[in-house]
């Protein structure tokens, strides 16, 4: 019902909805792993789709075929919402962040909650006013407005221990409360992105820095892991600052102050909106297991050179949608 359109059934092609608001009042749009969040142009927040963890915050478990305002927020204004796979997050207009659904590996970012929490709650080790807020598989993101990123849920851990074996993993990869990211001491961060197992904090200077899981060659870098965040070079985007960045579950979207888009990451479904040069994107499970799979040659960024000026960018699990 993530759709919804009232039923449960696949629809191929985009399908208007007018029943719950005017579409001119649509501030923001977004998709977890089930279920799906907007909100509107004066703060309200409607969600559907799958709640079996509460995560829509409607105070219930129960499968929702309808956008519907979400109640227990009503007179609280938000600002931008973050869909994970089965959890939400919430950013009010005054800074606060919010969070409901599975608490099973810390991604509600309340580490002595219930495994789960159907109505949202404030993540309160957030002290300071946040501007933007990011939700991965199984962990979440925070940049303040001091610049500062936090990050918190366990969803990093696992391949991060597989990965750098014998190697201390940084607090903000297995903590299950809001832990500050280390190693972006120079850099003030505006906006944050999350993928399925992997991390991305743009700066006010222009300059993307990423970490986690670099399976598909989302970190365009050649490690298989990256446990602190690690810059990619400006020469990687023709020396341009990078102004708004996307994340889809293992693939990535930059837009430069030029209004060029470039992407990069896994590619097998189209996801990269180019053609691919000969194996790139192909799966290397022939190669040694502990490297990345299914990545682009030399994992870097290109250019989709008929873009240029993209108003907009959408970003999902394995699609690309622009705006122009």
């Amino acid at each position: 019902g993530q759709l919804g359109l009232g039923h449960k059934e696949d629809v191929l092609l985009p399908q208007r909805l007018n029943d719950f608001c005017k579409p001119e009042c649509v501030k923001r749009i977004t998709g977890g792993g089930g279920h799906s969040a907007l909100v509107t142009d004066d703060g309200g927040l409607f969600v559907c789709g799958l709640n079996k963890d509460g995560q829509l915050g409607l105070g219930h478990t129960e499968e929702v075929l309808c956008f519907t305002i979400c109640k227990p927020l009503l007179g609280c204004p938000i600002q931008q919402v973050a869909c994970g796979w089965d959890f939400t997050i919430m950013l009010t207009e005054e800074g606060r962040v919010l969070s409901c659904g599975s608490n099973a590996f810390g991604q509600l970012g309340v580490p002595h909650g219930p495994q789960r929490c159907m109505v949202p709650q404030t993540v309160e080790l957030l002290r300071e006013k946040v501007v933007c807020v990011a939700a991965g598989l199984r962990h979440a993101l925070a940049a303040t407005v001091s610049g500062i990123v936090f990050q918190w849920g366990t969803g990093l851990a696992s391949p991060g221990r597989r990965l750098c074996p014998g190697q201390t993993l940084p607090l903000f990869i297995t903590a299950k409360e809001p832990s500050r990211v280390t190693g972006l001491d120079n850099s003030t961060a505006v906006i944050v992105a999350a993928g399925s197992g992997h991390s991305v904090s743009l700066s006010d200077a222009g300059e993307l820095h990423v970490w986690g899981s670099n399976k598909h060659g989302q970190l365009a870098c050649q490690a298989a892991f990256l446990p602190v965040p690690q810059k990619i070079e400006a020469c990687s985007f023709q020396n341009e600052k990078v102004t708004a960045i996307w994340s889809g579950w293992t693939h990535l979207v930059a837009q430069t102050e030029t209004g060029k888009v470039f992407t990069w990451g896994r590619a097998d479904y189209g996801q990269l909106g180019r053609k691919l040069d000969c194996q790139e994107g192909q799966k290397l499970d022939q190669q040694d297991p502990s490297l990345p799979s299914c990545r682009p040659k030399d994992s870097t960024p290109s250019p989709l050179h008929g873009l240029t000026g993209a108003a907009e960018v959408r970003r999902d699990s394995g699609t690309c949608n622009v705006i122009q």
